[in-house]
């Protein structure tokens, strides 16, 4: 799987986080078979696919308008006939309720998710859950607001573009929605 960061993307500095986290599922999904195109969508793709199927109206091509979960659902059944489940996660709800849910997924499906809420608006991908025997969870955070070339990937963990993040440390006054892809990994289906 490819990682979409602000690097690979050009000059969307600021903006664009939604796009990338969904590339990189896109970049997921091709490696494992689900796709007769070799390319990831760019954004002028993503955003006329939306048009297309009149989740967004015809000035959103070409905007800087964001993206969230529910658009890259649309994404991606739309240009690879892939099914998501949605899991929403409240306000009031903890993350750590819904470990069971993810680490199933994870076992089953091997994806990976796209996260994003209201009051933490900024996307991210989760790649793996961790339950310690403290029963605290941590969720594997892929951070597509990278920026600059990655030289090593010792790199990516010093400056927490991939990180263990504990779920406590997520923005408890967010509700949160998660794309979970319903295509087997290559690895977990053989």
């Amino acid at each position: 799987m490819k990682m979409f960061t602000l690097a690979k993307c050009g000059s969307i500095a600021g903006w664009g986080c939604g796009y990338r986290t969904l590339q990189s599922i896109c970049s997921w999904i091709i490696q494992n078979g689900a796709s007769k195109t070799p390319d990831v969508p760019n954004i002028p793709t993503i955003q006329e696919t939306l048009v297309e199927i009149k989740d967004k109206p015809e000035r959103f091509f070409g905007s800087r308008e964001w993206i969230g979960t529910l658009e890259a659902i649309y994404v991606i059944d739309t240009l690879y006939d892939v099914s998501c489940k949605v899991l929403h996660i409240a306000r009031s709800d903890n993350i750590a309720k819904h470990a069971d849910t993810l680490r199933d997924y994870f076992e089953q499906y091997g994806g990976l998710i796209m996260m994003g809420g209201d009051m933490d608006a900024a996307s991210k991908g989760i790649a793996g859950i961790h339950v310690s025997v403290d029963q605290d969870v941590y969720l594997l955070v892929v951070d597509p607001h990278f920026v600059g070339r990655i030289k090593t990937k010792e790199e990516l963990y010093t400056k927490e573009y991939v990180k263990w993040q504990k779920v406590e440390d997520f923005v408890d006054s967010s509700f949160y929605n998660l794309c979970l892809p319903m295509l087997k990994s290559r690895e977990l289906a053989a």
